[in-house]
């Protein structure tokens, strides 16, 4: 991928290509990009605001996994072989993809590269990383079907595209959106404690 901004024609381009549409192969065509890619499409589904019930807790302990490979170091992403296999190119993932097509292309109409020599560093891919956990966590604590997870989980998919198209802009967006979510349920957690205190 030669241009950070270029991601969304990357992306279609591979939805309408003959090869295979599996994890392996939009591993292979992000390259070092993966691991962003990886978080947008996992954190996608908590970000929808929608009650899961922690059924997508599993999308984000992946995600942490994910993430520590990324603090560790690697440069190329770990999955395991059959996870590599897995279709990309179903109805549902489909429809998925295409409506994370359509926000990465309404952030690519203000977005431009900007600061990118805070990217693709050792010292930012940790940073990145660590905020990545720090997101997932906060939408994996979050109380069941409250949608408490929405913020936090949508603060990594920002954060994640930030890094795709290389904008800071994107990045500290992201990066609000988390921080608002994660204190949005320390403030109503504690409002909670309070009040079966108060009953108790």
């Amino acid at each position: 991928m030669a241009q950070p901004h270029s991601v969304s024609r990357e992306l279609e381009r591979w939805l309408h290509s003959d090869g295979e549409k599996t994890l392996g192969s939009l591993v292979e065509l992000f390259e070092e990009k993966s691991f962003a890619i990886l978080f947008v499409l996992l954190l996608a589904l908590p970000a929808l605001p929608l009650p899961t019930g922690g059924a997508t807790h599993v999308f984000e302990v992946i995600a942490v996994l994910l993430a520590l490979q990324l603090i560790a170091g690697r440069g190329e992403i770990w999955v395991p072989q059959r996870w590599r296999g897995v279709e990309l190119a179903g109805a549902k993932q489909r429809r998925l993809i295409a409506g994370l097509m359509k926000l990465i292309r309404r952030l690519e109409r203000f977005s431009r590269p900007r600061l990118r020599f805070l990217f693709d560093h050792r010292l930012s891919n940790i940073v990145f990383g660590l905020l990545v956990i720090a997101g997932c966590t906060g939408a994996f604590f979050a109380p069941p079907f409250t949608g408490l997870d929405t913020l936090p989980a949508l603060g990594v998919v920002l954060l994640s595209l930030g890094v795709l198209l290389e904008d800071v802009v994107v990045v500290i967006l992201g990066l609000v959106v988390g921080v608002a979510g994660v204190a949005l349920e320390i403030a109503l957690g504690s409002a909670a404690i309070h009040e079966i205190r108060k009953l108790l």
